[in-house]
């Protein structure tokens, strides 16, 4: 839209929430998918969205990559990728019966869970999984052990009541890496409360991007009249980012998977606007929005930044 020079546009205060955007895992699993195209050519298969970022999704199809949510799509002789919220052991076990050349995308920082789990598994420990069911992430990490190894616990009234499977069992507890840092850390301290002798992990699960991400926003959304949080509907991170930025003192928030989806309505009586992006949405979404509201308004730009990232995760060994 362009606007009517005779018209006087009105004022917008923008704020942007830094760090916002891609993590070192979604850019190295995407990386992983464009060399993959490079290397072994078109078609490349990827099992699961790679990132959950429909945008991302588009651009590597576009490319040669075809998604497919089983590994019976995927023809004999094909290259296939696992995404970044990581696969169960029953994936590449499968792939290898196949003879099929798979890359694992996972990210490094949910291998390390997966790593946490099978050593709390090995010390005999049952493990309480804090997460949200159904999450892929949640399916991979929960699909390293057997079956009955792990219960799921997604939030503070299931923390009251989960039991492990006797009375003198041992306990750990993981979580997924995209959860809300609050929430979380109510969940724990119920379980610290209800099993004092209950085994955490060294360091926080949740990823650093995420932490980051929610930080960022609470240092806008106190001052917003509404946070938009560019991001996909499936994406856990984004979708956490909406929750903190309301509970922050936002007077609203909204998901925004698109740009051209935005419903303006929403701006109006906005006088401060912040915007920030999930981890697995690219920075020229933020970039195409900030250019979609200097056609409406008379735009000032502040970012508000929390903290650096400068992370690089390397490519898995058959690409480096």
């Amino acid at each position: 839209m362009q606007a009517n020079s005779s018209i006087e546009m009105p004022e917008l205060r923008v704020l942007l929430a830094g760090p916002r955007g891609f993590c070192a895992g979604v850019d190295r699993a995407i990386r992983v998918v464009e060399e993959s195209l490079r290397r072994y050519g078109a078609p490349v298969y990827v099992r699961h969205e790679i990132v959950h970022n429909r945008t991302v999704v588009e651009q590597l199809e576009a490319q040669g990559a075809i998604f497919v949510e089983s590994l019976d799509e995927v023809p004999p002789d094909a290259p296939v990728v696992f995404s970044a919220h990581g696969v169960p052991k029953s994936v590449p076990t499968e792939a290898q019966r196949r003879n099929l050349t798979y890359l694992d995308a996972t990210c490094p920082l949910v291998s390390k869970v997966h790593r946490e789990a099978e050593r709390h598994f090995g010390a005999g420990r049952h493990i309480l999984m804090i997460g949200h069911a159904g999450h892929p992430e949640v399916e991979g990490t929960m699909g390293q052990l057997p079956p009955g190894a792990m219960t799921l616990v997604q939030d503070a009234k299931e923390a009251r009541v989960v039991a492990p499977p006797d009375p003198g069992t041992r306990l750990a507890f993981i979580t997924q890496t995209t959860l809300s840092v609050d929430d979380t850390a109510e969940i724990v301290a119920i379980l610290r409360e209800r099993f004092p002798e209950i085994v955490g992990p060294a360091r926080e699960d949740i990823c650093y991007a995420t932490t980051n991400r929610q930080a960022a926003v609470k240092a806008v959304a106190p001052d917003s009249d509404l946070v938009i949080v560019i991001g996909s509907p499936n994406s856990s991170n984004s979708q956490r980012l909406r929750e903190v930025a309301e509970r922050a003192g936002a007077r609203a928030a909204v998901l925004l998977p698109r740009v051209e989806d935005l419903d303006w309505a929403k701006l109006a009586g906005v006088r401060t606007l912040g915007v920030t992006a999930g981890a697995s949405a690219p920075e020229w979404l933020v970039e195409q929005l900030i250019a979609r509201l200097r056609d409406r308004f008379v735009l000032s730009v502040e970012e508000r930044r929390v903290t650096q990232e400068n992370l690089v995760f390397k490519l898995p060994a058959p690409l480096a």
